[in-house]
């Protein structure tokens, strides 16, 4: 997949990197040379501009990009401007750091796909969730073991976890569904809120747009994700 992450500070440059080492093309953008140069043997690709600029962001291949990253920390109206130049684009995926809750609130009031909250979530985890498609959110257990919210694979909408042997043809467990409702924020913007279902079963029906809470090796997860209908 192909990855242009905006802001290398330490967020930034460690998610670039770690993404960049799973195997994927990252495009690494920050106005400072000093952070661009220290990170250009260690990412695929680094570019200095301002990405508050809209003519300097015409340059990026955003069309051709899976997933575009606005990690600017520091400068919170530096990270809007970015943010809002973005939304101008067709864009497959959006996601943005949020620095404050006003920040998150005017980041949901702009819609943005999905917003980073760098000082809880760590850039291990963000990599894990961004290097398998699907996958929503991750948390390494011990080993190799490890939690992992991910949609329903479009063939398998429809099924009950019996009729597709998850565990027994996967070794994942599903250990619960999660389905996702609208609310409304304090600004009146509609909001996609979780709604956490009953333990999983061999009766659980899998439906389309439901996230499921995977258990399991990461590389059992991975087939059970990745397999084709």
């Amino acid at each position: 997949m192909k990855y242009i992450i905006i802001g290398l500070g330490n967020f930034g440059s460690s998610l670039a990197q770690k993404l960049t080492n799973m195997g994927h093309e990252v495009i690494g953008v920050d106005s400072k040379m000093s952070k661009v140069d220290s990170l250009k043997e260690k990412i695929t690709h680094t570019i200095c501009l301002d990405s508050t600029d809209a003519q300097a962001v015409k340059h990026l291949p955003l069309e051709d990009t899976d997933v575009v990253m606005v990690c600017i920390g520091e400068d919170e109206g530096a990270s809007i401007l970015t943010t809002a130049l973005m939304k101008q684009y067709k864009l497959k995926r959006l996601i943005s750091r949020a620095v404050s809750p006003l920040h998150e609130m005017i980041l949901d009031a702009m819609q943005v796909d999905e917003i980073v909250h760098p000082e809880e979530e760590t850039a291990e985890r963000w990599a894990k969730k961004l290097n398998i498609s699907g996958v929503v959110d991750s948390f390494e257990l011990s080993g190799d073991y490890n939690i992992i919210e991910a949609k329903v694979p479009s063939h398998f909408a429809g099924k009950t976890l019996g009729e597709i042997g998850v565990r027994r043809n996967y070794q994942v467990i599903v250990l619960t569904t999660i389905k996702t409702g609208v609310e409304k924020n304090l600004i009146g913007i509609s909001k996609k809120v979780a709604k956490v279902q009953e333990i999983g079963n061999a009766n659980t029906m899998l439906e389309e747009n439901d996230i499921m809470v995977l258990y399991g090796r990461m590389s059992h997860i991975k087939a059970f994700l990745t397999e084709k209908g």
